[in-house]
C-alpha cells in the first residue's frame, strides 16, 4: 500500500469542493453502513473537473434536450454522484433539489432518492439505472448513436439542435464484463467521435488485487477496437485531466478512452488501494485519519464549507444556464423554419404519437395457409415506419430470418445514420444499447432469435425497472422452428420473460393478433416482447364480437359456445391457438359446449378486473386445457391444479416442424382427448360432491 507523497491543498477552494465530495461520500456510507467509499475517494477529482469545466449541463433544467450525459457505469460508486448532483444544485421536474443533504444521510434508506446504485426516474440528474457492471457502458453507446441519429436528421446549417456529448466512467469491473466489450467493438466500429468513457485503473476488485483475474493491457484492446486512448497517471492531477478531456472534444472522429490512475479510498492510511476500501464503510477511525489527511474537521459529518455551492455555481452552473437558454432560442428560431421538424421533435421529447400513425396497419384476411408471424410483423413494422421516423432498430445478425429491416431506412454506418442498426453477433450488447437509445427519447427495438434472449436479460430487466418502452422481436419461438434443434428450439424463455415484473410479453396468434400485438407494444409505456413464429399459421377466421383488438386485454373469447356455460375451456397462445381452433371445431361438432380463447399476453390479462378475468375464465367452469409449446410452468394459475396443460417437458429435437409437432404431442386429437378428460373428470367430481352434500 503507497500512501501520495503528495496532500492535496487545503486552501484551494477546487481543492475543497473535490474534498466535499469524498467526505461526504465517506460519511453517507458510514451512516448506512453500507456501500462503496473508496471509488468516490480516489475519483472525486476527475469528476470534479469533468462537471465544472467541461460537462455541458444546466442543474435548473437536467432534462435539457441538448444536455451532455453523464453516466456512472461503475454504479456503486453511486454517491460519488449524488454528492456532484446535490453540490451542483441540480434540481427535479418541481423546482426542489434533486438531491438534499436529507437524502445524503439517508443513504440506502427507504424513501431516499439516493438508493444503493443510482435508478433513472427515481433521481432527477441520473440517467440511467447503473449498477449490473457493464451495462452503463452499453447504454452510453445507445447514447450517442441517438446523438448522431438525431444530429443527421435535425440539424441543418446554422442550427446545430442536437451536439451533445456522451461521457461514461467506467471501473476495472466493467473493462471485464463482456458486454463493455460488446459495446466498444461497436462504437469502433460506428466511430462514435461524441463518446468518452473514463476508464478507472485502480486495480483493486471484491476479491482483491485484479492480477487475481485481470491482467489484460486494455489500452491496446481499445485500439485495436479503433478508439483514442490517452493515459493520466495520476487521478489528481487536474491539469492533465483537463488535457485529455479537451483532446476528446477536439478529435470528435472516434470514440475515446481515458484511462485514469488512481488510489482506490484515496487518503485512508490504512485502507488505501486495498479490497476493503471497495465496498463497506471504512470504520469510524479511518474516516478520522482520511479527513486528518485531507486538512479537513475530523468530527464534522455532512459538512459542506461555505463556497463549495457557490463555487459549482459559478462553473457547470452558469455555463448550463447560458448553453440552455441559448439553445432554447435557437430552437425556437428552427421550429419558425422548420415547423415540421419542430413538431417531430416536440412529439419525440414528449412521447407522443401522430394521431395518424397506425391508420397504414394492413388488415389481414381469413387465410388456411397464413404467414408466420415474423411475416406478418415484418409488414405492420413498415407500414408503422414512415409515421413514426424516431422509431429505429436492428438485428443481432438475424434481419433477413426476423424480418425486421425498415425498407427505404438506410443503414445506421459510421458514414451513414439510418435507421437499420446492425448489431453483429453481440446480443447482451444491443439490449444495453436499446436502453441507451430509449432514455435518449428516440423508440428503439431489437430482434433475435427468442432461445437468445438468454443473451440479454440482464439490459431487458434494466429496462423494465427504469420503464423505457423498448421492443424486442424474438421470432423463432418454439419447437416450430424445426430442424436447427434444440440448441436453437425455447423451451423455458416464455417463463423466463414472463417473470421479469414491468415486461408486456405477447405471443400473437396470427396476423391480425401480430397488427394489434404492434399497437399494444407503440402505445406501451414498459418494454414490451413480440415473441413471432418461423413457421406460417393460418390467418384465423373470426365472429364479429371476437375481433383481434381483444389482444389489447391480454386474452379474449375467440370462439364460443351457443348458450350457456361451457364445458371446457381451451386456452392457447401463439401457433397453437389454430391448434385449439380445430380442436374447438371438432368438439362442437360432437355437441360438447367449448369455449376458445386465446392469450397472447399474461401481463395484460392481469392487469384487466376481475369481472373481465372471470368472464373469459368463469370460476365455475373448471374443466380447462392450456396448449402452448414451451414450458407448463405458470399455466396452472389459469387451468387450476386439476387442469390439463399440454405443453413441453422435455428439449426438443432436429426435425421438420410438423414432426416434431406431431412427436411431442401438439395435435388436435390429443387437444380433444385432454378436453373430454377433463369435461369427464369434473362431471365426476361434481357427482361426487353432490352425495357427500346428500
Amino acid at each position: 500500500m503507497a500512501m501520495p507523497s503528495k496532500k492535496p491543498d487545503p486552501r484551494s477552494i477546487d481543492q475543497l469542493a473535490i474534498d466535499t465530495i469524498r467526505t461526504l461520500s465517506m460519511d453517507a456510507v458510514e451512516a448506512a453502513k453500507s456501500g462503496h467509499p473508496g471509488t468516490p475517494m480516489a475519483l472525486a477529482p476527475v469528476a470534479y473537473t469533468l462537471w465544472q469545466h467541461f460537462l455541458r449541463f444546466n442543474p435548473d433544467n437536467p432534462r435539457w434536450p441538448n444536455r451532455d450525459r453523464f453516466v456512472l457505469s461503475a454504479g456503486h460508486a453511486s454517491m460519488l454522484l449524488y454528492s456532484l448532483l446535490h453540490l451542483a444544485g441540480v434540481k427535479d421536474d418541481h423546482g426542489q433539489p434533486a438531491v438534499s443533504l436529507d437524502d445524503i444521510k439517508r443513504f440506502r434508506q427507504v424513501g431516499s432518492r439516493c438508493p444503493g446504485h443510482p435508478e433513472y426516474g427515481h433521481t432527477a440528474g441520473v440517467e440511467t439505472t447503473t449498477g449490473p457492471l457493464g451495462q452503463g457502458c452499453g447504454n452510453s453507446v445507445g447514447m450517442a448513436i441517438a446523438q448522431r441519429f438525431l444530429a443527421k436528421r435535425y440539424n441543418r446549417e446554422g442550427f446545430p439542435l442536437f451536439d451533445y456529448r456522451i461521457y461514461a466512467l467506467c471501473s476495472d469491473g466493467d473493462m471485464m464484463e463482456g458486454v463493455s466489450s460488446e459495446a466498444a467493438s461497436i462504437a469502433g466500429h460506428l466511430s462514435l467521435g461524441n463518446l468518452c468513457w473514463i476508464y478507472d485503473n485502480n486495480n483493486v476488485s471484491i476479491e482483491g488485487h485484479t492480477d487475481l483475474a485481470f491482467r489484460e493491457d486494455v489500452a491496446m484492446r481499445f485500439k485495436g477496437y479503433g478508439w483514442n486512448v490517452e493515459r493520466v497517471g495520476d487521478a489528481n492531477d487536474g491539469e492533465r485531466l483537463a488535457e485529455s478531456f479537451q483532446n476528446f472534444i477536439d478529435d470528435g472522429e472516434v470514440p475515446f478512452l481515458i484511462i485514469v490512475d488512481s488510489h482506490i479510498g484515496y487518503g485512508a492510511p490504512h485502507k488505501q488501494d486495498t479490497a476493503e476500501a471497495h465496498g463497506e464503510a471504512l470504520g469510524e477511525e479511518e474516516v478520522r485519519l482520511a479527513k486528518r489527511f485531507y486538512g479537513w474537521p475530523e468530527d464534522a459529518k455532512f459538512l459542506v464549507p461555505e463556497g463549495v455551492r457557490a463555487r459549482f455555481d459559478q462553473a457547470i452552473g452558469a455555463r448550463g444556464r447560458k448553453l440552455s437558454q441559448n439553445w432554447y432560442k435557437l430552437a425556437e428560431r428552427f421550429g419558425a423554419k422548420f415547423p415540421d421538424l419542430w413538431v417531430e421533435v416536440q412529439r419525440m421529447d414528449s412521447g407522443a404519437l401522430s394521431e395518424q400513425w397506425d391508420q397504414d396497419i394492413p388488415a389481414f384476411p381469413v387465410d388456411a395457409k397464413g404467414l408466420a408471424t415474423r411475416e406478418s410483423s415484418a409488414k405492420v413494422l413498415n407500414a408503422i415506419a414512415p409515421r413514426y421516423p424516431w422509431l429505429l432498430g436492428g438485428a443481432g445478425d438475424l434481419a433477413p430470418s426476423t424480418k425486421t429491416l425498415i425498407k427505404d431506412g438506410g443503414d445506421f454506418e459510421s458514414e451513414k445514420s439510418g435507421r437499420n442498426l446492425h448489431f453483429g453477433v453481440r446480443e447482451h450488447a444491443m439490449g444495453a444499447i436499446l436502453n441507451g437509445l430509449a432514455v435518449s427519447g428516440l423508440r428503439p427495438y431489437g430482434a433475435t432469435f427468442l432461445i437468445f434472449s438468454d443473451y440479454m436479460k440482464p439490459p431487458m430487466r434494466l429496462a423494465a425497472m427504469m420503464q423505457l418502452p423498448v421492443i424486442y422481436i424474438f421470432t423463432h419461438d418454439s419447437i416450430g422452428l424445426g430442424e436447427d434443434g434444440p440448441t436453437h428450439q425455447p423451451i423455458g424463455q416464455m417463463t423466463q420473460l414472463r417473470a421479469i415484473p414491468g415486461l408486456i410479453t405477447l405471443r400473437p396468434a396470427d396476423a391480425n393478433e401480430v397488427a394489434e400485438a404492434w399497437r399494444v407494444a407503440i402505445h406501451s409505456k414498459r418494454p414490451t416482447a413480440l415473441v413471432l413464429t418461423r413457421q406460417a399459421v393460418p390467418t384465423l377466421e373470426r365472429p364479429a364480437h371476437a375481433g383481434a383488438s381483444g389482444v389489447r386485454r391480454g386474452a379474449y373469447i375467440l370462439a364460443d359456445c351457443e348458450t350457456g356455460d361451457p364445458e371446457v375451456i381451451l386456452i392457447g397462445t401463439g401457433s397453437e391457438v389454430s391448434l385449439c381452433a380445430h380442436a374447438y371445431a371438432e368438439l362442437k361438432k360432437q355437441g360438447v359446449r367449448a369455449r376458445l380463447v386465446s392469450m397472447p399476453s399474461w401481463e395484460l390479462f392481469e392487469a384487466e378486473d376481475q369481472a373481465y378475468r372471470d368472464f373469459v375464465l368463469p370460476p365455475q367452469v373448471r374443466a380447462r386445457v392450456s396448449v402452448e409449446a414451451a414450458s407448463p410452468i405458470g399455466w396452472d394459475r389459469y387451468v387450476g391444479a386439476s387442469g390439463e396443460r399440454i405443453a413441453m417437458m422435455s428439449f426438443g429435437a432436429s426435425a421438420p416442424y410438423n414432426d416434431l409437432y406431431r412427436h411431442f404431442g401438439f395435435t388436435v386429437e390429443r387437444v380433444l382427448a385432454a378436453a373430454k378428460n377433463q369435461i369427464e373428470k369434473h362431471k365426476e367430481r361434481s357427482r361426487e360432491s353432490a352425495e357427500i352434500v346428500a
